[in-house]
């Protein structure tokens, strides 16, 4: 049963959450996780928002596996036919190529408003909220129009939100040229000024706006989804206090709206059902662990296309550094060099299909992370005890990196010849820094800390932490919200009656 506080008002029901991701992985999974946490323990309903070409992704993550007859409802909304700027049959930011597709894609997103509104408005029981990304700015009228709480969802760091914030605050990115350089000749740093610990480059500060043709299409697409966090009932992000508590509270104190932190979320996230057979590339794992051969795990996102001389750079370094390792390699049919993967095949594999990236984080014999630092990626690894060597390439991506080397202390930054993230990663400083995170007294350390984090994550979201009390605090709120737009409009009904 759900415990009295958490019940819509209307005759004992559960909460009934709408959710209503972006349409990418990154910003999909954490909200589907989201959607199995609440249902799980019996904190919500959920009607889960999507499009056809997304929908089997969706209720692949909805299924949890076990005998709860609480089935997520999944609603598709039906993507729009021959939208400007997008590729036939895209219904998912990985299909795009460059910046102004990503654009297009998001206006044409904001033509399901019409289907969102009509689908909302004939969910039973009602909606108590709305939980929409953030970059679909749109979602705040529609909510408005229903007469529905809704919440912000951003899925990044608590600290790249506050940097976000802070550099339009102060208009960092004018106060620095694309030319300035330090003394050494490295890209020339910026003290932020509230937290003036913390320096960054131009670069840094641009990354979230792609590439320069894109700059002012990303700029304006910023400030809608700015606009779409400030007027909303408040802002969930995936974190937790023991993580990010300093930035947490700077923006409760000084920004707001309220930010919620209630993750991390994949720690919510049910064990994938068990499959007929193991897949190879854990039965690969098994064996190193056997053996007592620690493994580097390299991931580097789905959304930054790396050209194929960085990635042979990157085998060749793998290959110096003589660690054991295993990689999800994109695209699937790119070359890595005449015959590596015949050289590295004892202690090194290449796997050119899907991965469950939790889970190989999770196998005992893991023991680093080879990341383009993107903030689930993270998550997943502090969850899993496991440093990180950080590679930014997009998006808040330098943010992360730059917390988790210079604050944090659980990861190594990867540099580029000329320490930019467009530069080239030469084979020689793949070596060293994998090296250092696997064998030497940077990794070491990194590995100390990580594990301590790890296990404040685990308390948060258990039962009576933070994030658990976050969660339950935050509906309780919206839910009261709800039912006092509701008494209103029935006084007023029956004003006018009388």
């Amino acid at each position: 049963m759900a415990p009295a506080h958490l019940t819509s008002g209307s005759h004992g029901r559960l909460p009934h959450v709408a959710i209503f991701p972006f349409m990418a992985k990154g910003h999909t999974i954490p909200l589907i996780q989201l959607a199995n946490y609440l249902r799980h323990h019996r904190l919500a309903t959920v009607t889960f928002f999507t499009t056809p070409g997304n929908a089997a992704f969706v209720r692949g993550g909805l299924s949890s596996g076990d005998d709860d007859d609480d089935v997520a409802a999944v609603v598709e909304l039906d993507f729009p036919v021959d939208a400007p700027g997008i590729p036939p049959g895209v219904e998912s930011a990985e299909g795009l190529a460059s910046m102004a597709a990503f654009v297009a894609f998001t206006d044409a997103v904001s033509l399901l408003r019409p289907q969102f509104e009509a689908a909302v408005a004939a969910m039973w029981p009602p909606a108590s909220f709305i939980v929409a990304d953030a970059f679909l700015y749109w979602v705040n009228e529609s909510a408005a129009v229903l007469g529905v709480p809704k919440m912000s969802f951003f899925g990044i760091s608590a600290f790249a939100q506050v940097m976000r914030e802070l550099r339009n605050r102060h208009g960092l990115c004018a106060v620095m040229e694309p030319g300035d350089v330090d003394d050494d000749g490295y890209p020339a740093t910026l003290a932020v000024p509230e937290f003036p610990h913390i320096r960054v480059t131009l670069e840094d500060l641009m990354a979230t706006f792609g590439e320069p043709s894109a700059v002012r299409m990303m700029m304006e697409l910023d400030g809608k989804l700015g606009k779409a966090i400030e007027e909303s009932h408040g802002l969930i992000i995936n974190t937790f206090h023991g993580l990010e508590a300093p930035y947490i509270k700077f923006w409760n104190e000084h920004v707001g709206p309220r930010a919620w932190p209630i993750g991390p979320l994949c720690l919510a996230q049910p064990a994938s059902a068990t499959a007929d057979a193991r897949p190879s590339w854990m039965e690969w794992l098994d064996e190193k662990a056997a053996a007592g051969r620690p493994v580097l795990y390299i991931a580097l996102g789905t959304l930054a296309a790396i050209p194929e001389v960085q990635l042979k750079e990157v085998a060749d370094g793998l290959e110096r550094a003589d660690v054991n390792f295993i990689w999800a390699v994109r695209p699937k049919n790119i070359d890595l060099g005449l015959g590596f993967e015949e050289r590295i095949k004892d202690r090194g594999l290449v796997v050119r299909e899907w991965v469950d990236q939790r889970e190989i984080l999770q196998h005992e014999s893991v023991r680093g992370f080879l990341s383009h630092s993107g903030w689930n990626s993270v998550l997943e690894s502090v969850t899993a005890g496991v440093p990180l060597a950080v590679w930014p390439m997009i998006a808040d991506q330098p943010f992360n990196a730059r917390f988790l080397v210079d604050e944090l202390n659980i990861a190594i930054r990867v540099s580029p010849i000329d320490r930019t993230m467009r530069g080239l990663v030469p084979s020689e400083e793949i070596s060293k820094v994998v090296k250092e995170l696997m064998d030497g007294e940077a990794g070491a350390e990194a590995t100390k800390r990580v594990v301590e984090l790890s296990a404040l994550a685990k308390e948060a979201m258990d039962e009576g932490g933070l994030s658990w009390i976050a969660v339950k605090e935050m509906i309780t709120e919206l839910c009261a919200m709800k039912n006092d737009v509701h008494e209103k409009e029935e006084a007023n009904y029956c004003k006018q009656d009388v």
